[in-house]
């Protein structure tokens, strides 16, 4: 069972009467890889959610390890918050897999799901505990020389300096304890029985370019098990697509929250 929520930091754009919908960001960064998707989903009249996990951003961070249900009783006290019924959840990467979370686990609460370049399950977990284990021990400084290429493809962090940049010092400046929270619980994370429980219509979106969650081990696995759940490859979308393929991303949601 999920232990107590945290009052996590967020942000609430567009109309007061709109459909809500939450966007979920990757770990290591905050609430702004959905930047780009912010100004097209508040025109196409929905209001629009975004937060950062515990440990990221502007939100607390509690000790360790954290689990993914625990993120997720986080978005239900945060839409008890903001006293939303319900809501479509939009999740990348670690965001993603507290999206499918909240469909199998608050099947109520969510009204439309899309879960972009992630996973139900990453084997082996040494990977994860291992990075945990620097996070907590050296901070983010020592990891983001790694994890950046795996977000994004090289002709991207080479024709966007700026941008590239802007993610380093949001890695940088993630918290070590709270990376390493979230690494423990995508290292202990198991969802793949509990994908048939999810009801809500589901967009399942991945990156021909994406090495860290490639769309045939995890997006395409996650499609086919949930019932009437539609697979979406944006070819040359890396891991990061929301910021990478900002376009392309905010066209599939769009279309998957209005059909």
């Amino acid at each position: 069972m999920p232990g107590p929520a945290v009052a996590v930091h967020h942000l609430v754009e567009g109309p007061v009467d709109g459909p809500v919908v939450v966007l979920s960001h990757s770990i290591g960064t905050d609430h702004r890889v959905w930047d780009a998707q912010v100004a097209p989903l508040v025109a196409a009249g929905l209001r629009v959610v975004r937060y950062d996990h515990r440990g990221h951003g502007a939100s607390p961070t509690p000790p360790g390890p954290y689990a993914i249900g625990d993120l997720g009783a986080d978005v239900l006290a945060l839409l008890d918050t903001l006293e939303v019924a319900s809501a479509s959840v939009v999740g990348i990467s670690l965001g993603g897999m507290v999206a499918l979370w909240l469909g199998a686990h608050a099947p109520g609460r969510v009204d439309r799901l899309v879960a972009c370049c992630t996973s139900a399950r990453i084997d082996p977990p040494d990977l994860w505990l291992e990075r945990a284990a620097i996070a907590r021990r050296d901070g983010m400084a020592a990891l983001v020389d790694s994890i950046l290429p795996r977000w994004v493809t090289p002709a991207f962090a080479e024709a966007h300096p700026e941008a590239m940049a802007r993610l380093r010092e949001v890695v940088e400046r993630t918290p070590g304890e709270g990376y390493a929270g979230c690494a423990e619980a995508i290292a202990a994370m198991d969802q793949t029985a509990d994908l048939r429980r999810i009801r809500a219509p589901t967009l399942v979106v991945g990156g021909g370019q994406d090495v860290a969650t490639p769309a045939a081990e995890h997006s395409a696995p996650i499609a086919a098990a949930i019932p009437g759940a539609r697979l979406e490859i944006l070819d040359a979308a890396p891991h990061l697509a929301s910021v990478e393929r900002p376009d392309e991303v905010t066209r599939v949601v769009l279309e998957h929250l209005r059909a």
